[in-house]
């Protein structure tokens, strides 16, 4: 488990690195603001009223909401400054439909407990699974 931890998180600094350097997606989006990683554990599949979620963009809220306003973090979560902001979580799904998340990604995500990591742009989100 730890040295998968420590391969995921190599893996995606270059990946990090890279996009930080400038891609053409990220200046056409207006440049990428932040990027995290997090694991989507059981927690994060259901709301606060204990229904299961089903989209992936609502665990992927939840998450954040997991981590920001009720402090349930799984190990090796990463912090982030925009999704602090529960306005900024509010927008999450649009964000996401405006970039991208491969569709066996969103399957992952909705039914298994997996890595992402998520890449912040003004106006739009990226996820990818490990």
């Amino acid at each position: 488990m730890v040295s998968a931890l420590k391969r995921f998180f190599a893996i995606t600094g270059l990946a990090a690195a890279a996009a930080l350097a400038g891609s053409d997606a990220g200046r056409a989006q207006g440049g990428l603001l932040e990027v995290y990683v997090a694991f989507l554990g059981p927690a994060d599949h259901y709301n606060s009223r204990g229904a299961r979620l089903t989209e992936p963009w609502q665990i992927i809220r939840q998450d954040r909401a997991n981590f920001h306003r009720f402090g349930i973090r799984d190990p090796g979560d990463q912090g982030d400054r925009f999704f602090a902001s529960a306005n900024n979580r509010e927008r999450m799904e649009r964000m996401i439909l405006n970039g991208y998340i491969d569709p066996s990604a969103a399957w992952r995500i909705v039914n298994e407990n997996v890595w992402i990591r998520v890449e912040i742009y003004p106006n739009s989100v990226n996820v990818t699974v490990n």
